[in-house]
């Protein structure tokens, strides 16, 4: 892979990893960053060396936020996340940023195991998920509500998982993994 090609997704990464630090230590993302995301998207898409064309950052905005809004709804990420997401598909279009969403879920998944095992919460993770995925399954009977309280009141941590910070490992792996082609 030609790294120099890369070169016009540093904004991205550097607004992104400010999200993650922020993420990390406020356990919440400022919407003035995310707007500054978004913008910049946006903006970028209009220039002679962008990562996407208008209509794909326009795309990308509205996929990233859409893919991210159920988990919110649900109660399972917060409204930065749904925003953070949405300015990451304004630089990326929508196929990539879904590609970041399934990588960010696995590398979400595996820091959530590794924090469980940690505090020796891996049974009741497994218990809970169990429990919240059985609520999903049947989310017409029981209601958006229940499963959205079930999920909060099955936390396996004290604390949720900043989720700004799998989202920066996963922009960063794509090049390792031959996905981000500008």
């Amino acid at each position: 892979m030609a790294w120099h090609l890369l070169l016009p997704f540093v904004p991205l990464l550097v607004l992104v990893g400010c999200a993650a630090a922020t993420d990390i230590r406020h356990r919440r993302i400022p919407n003035a960053l995310t707007l500054m995301l978004a913008a910049t998207g946006l903006m970028q898409s209009l220039t002679h060396c962008r990562t996407v064309s208008f209509g794909q950052a326009l795309a990308g905005l509205a996929a990233g936020a859409a893919l991210t809004l159920a988990l919110y709804l649900l109660g399972a990420l917060g409204g930065g996340d749904v925003k953070l997401f949405g300015g990451m598909g304004a630089w990326l279009g929508p196929a990539l940023v879904l590609q970041v969403f399934a990588m960010t879920a696995l590398a979400g998944a595996v820091l959530v195991l590794i924090q469980c095992a940690v505090r020796r919460r891996v049974g009741a993770l497994v218990r809970n998920s169990a429990l919240v995925a059985v609520n999903l399954v049947h989310i017409t009977q029981v209601g958006v509500d229940h499963a959205s309280a079930t999920g909060a009141a099955c936390r396996s941590v004290d604390r949720p998982l900043p989720y700004a910070l799998p989202a920066l490992l996963a922009l960063l792996a794509l090049p390792l993994v031959g996905r981000w082609m500008p």
